[in-house]
């Protein structure tokens, strides 16, 4: 990490300086209406924005390295005044969360605040930033032709329920000023491009969470008026009940919170990657520890960042949408200047993988406000705005993974030219993981290998794998919902190339029904 001019600043002794702040003890309602200042109106867009790339960065470094385990108090994080800078240039790829959303904005103003969900999936399918999981899946799925909210549903992405939509919500909300109504109605057009059920509530949750906080500074309303659009028997409703629970019990204790969390919501079943590790990208249990660095971060900047990030897995994204939420409720102004040379220093610079800048995020925002206000009762004026503010309707309900349950992982670590991939199963479904491989050291390539599968001898699809990164397939196969009982799979390579070689990670197995608890001492004590 390179210091430039500036020096790096502990942040525990920033600390000593800035008080934490203080819970609500009013119970607040929901009002009919909300009036703001232009001022106030820009000022929040511009917090939010600002809020969630500075907790992008303060994250980045720690990201999935701490996985089922909370980062340590004695490890210390740190802050100084070209940090967003230097990462623009070094590391561009993490700004995922933002970049994003910049699509979606991009899309709106082209096309239009009614723009269908296909103009965003082609956009972001055909943009040249990197993605991960769920996007990704579902970028692979609208260059085959597959088109949300296909592209999102479970049964065509294995990453359904991953956090990909929940970090690039934030502009619904941000656009949506006291109106989740209308942040939900975003968020269904743009959050089954990549993900369904509680991938898609992910997004719903933290844009209804952003809208709420323009008309209120109660961290325990707008985490319950977040909640309102989705369903009580979903997994996510249910998992967030219980932080909001635990936050009761151990209201001076986060760590108590987050214990009894992982205790008991941190089970994947999900993505292909996680389920039989540690690693866990899953929406709701990442959406867990943004409620807990808000709840009790007590809208104190620095104490909201650190706690999200301490609680691990997604440790960029996490603190990144509860300082952009923060960010709303605060202010730009109202942010602890200690941050502000950093996000300040970017502001006028083109984002990372964009042709926009956060000034010109920050008023397209405000433009889109404007008119999502006007169009649903409220009213702008020269200096104060108007908010006609919803009543919240709940979403239908979603659920993937409906009858599969993860049985087995077999880590294979081999890479195939000449000779087939085989592999035999007994359950329901399988997820095939791997990717093409060079040996030639290439940096890119347009080479895309071509893979016949056939399950119990009969052909099911051929499987195009690209080389390229921004274009890959996520996963090499995967298939749900089989009659369950035995399987052969095998997969062929029918253009193979000495060039390149077809690298088989690991496969996961699901069958209908979970496994039991399997003991190998209980018949020998038995005996």
């Amino acid at each position: 990490m390179k210091k430039g001019t500036n020096c790096i600043f502990l942040l525990s002794a920033w600390l000593l300086l800035t008080p934490y702040g203080c819970k609500s003890k009013q119970e607040s309602v929901l009002p009919e209406k909300a009036t703001l200042s232009v001022s106030a109106l820009k000022d929040k867009i511009k917090g939010g924005w600002a809020g969630q790339t500075i907790g992008c960065t303060f994250g980045g470094p720690t990201e999935f390295k701490f996985k089922g385990t909370m980062i340590q108090d004695y490890q210390q994080m740190a802050w100084y005044d070209d940090y967003i800078k230097e990462l623009f240039e070094s590391d561009p790829g993490l700004y995922d969360d933002v970049y994003m959303d910049f699509t979606f904005i991009e899309v709106l103003e082209r096309v239009g605040l009614d723009a269908p969900a296909d103009s965003f999936a082609v956009s972001f399918a055909h943009d040249d930033y990197k993605l991960w999981h769920a996007n990704q899946a579902a970028r692979y799925n609208i260059l085959s032709g597959i088109m949300p909210p296909a592209s999102g549903y479970w049964m065509n992405n294995p990453h359904a329920d991953d956090i990909d939509f929940q970090i690039e919500a934030d502009f619904a909300g941000l656009m949506s000023p006291g109106m989740i109504n209308t942040a939900s109605e975003i968020c269904d057009r743009t959050g089954h491009i990549m993900n369904y059920g509680d991938g898609w509530y992910g997004g719903v949750f933290m844009a209804a969470m952003y809208a709420t906080a323009f008309i209120s500074d109660d961290l325990d309303f707008i985490v319950a008026q977040g909640l309102k659009p989705i369903p009580e028997k979903s997994r996510f409703y249910q998992a967030i009940r219980d932080v909001i629970k635990w936050h009761r019990e151990y209201p001076d204790d986060w760590k108590q919170c987050w214990f009894e969390f992982e205790k008991k919501n941190t089970s994947e079943k999900g993505c292909p990657e996680g389920v039989f590790n540690a690693f866990n990208i899953d929406a709701s249990v990442n959406a867990a520890y943004v409620v807990i660095g808000l709840l009790y971060g007590e809208k104190d900047f620095y104490k909201t960042m650190d706690i999200s990030t301490r609680c691990g897995q997604d440790s960029d994204c996490n603190p990144a949408t509860a300082a952009g939420i923060l960010g709303v409720i605060l202010g730009y102004e109202k942010i602890p200047v200690f941050w502000k040379p950093a996000i300040e220093k970017v502001q006028d610079l083109k984002f990372p993988y964009s042709d926009l800048t956060l000034n010109q995020i920050y008023d397209l925002s405000y433009k889109h406000a404007n008119q999502l206000i006007v169009e649903n009762g409220g009213e702008v004026k020269a200096d104060s705005v108007r908010i006609k503010v919803q009543k919240t309707l709940t979403l239908r309900f979603e659920q993937s993974f409906e009858g599969m349950y993860p049985t087995k992982e077999l880590l294979v670590r081999k890479d195939y030219l000449d000779e087939s991939i085989k592999i035999d199963f007994t359950g329901n479904g399988i997820v095939v993981l791997g990717n093409v491989k060079s040996q030639c050291g290439l940096a890119s390539s347009e080479f895309v290998a071509l893979l016949d599968v056939f399950i119990d001898g009969v052909k099911t699809e051929q499987v195009r794998m690209p080389y390229d990164y921004i274009v890959r397939k996520y996963d090499i196969y995967h298939k749900y919902l089989l009659n369950n009982g035995d399987h052969k799979l095998e997969i062929k390579w029918v253009n193979p190339d000495a060039d390149f070689r077809i690298t088989l990670k690991s496969y996961v197995v699901y069958d209908d029904s979970p496994n039991k608890k399997f003991n190998p001492f209980a018949e020998k004590v038995a005996k």
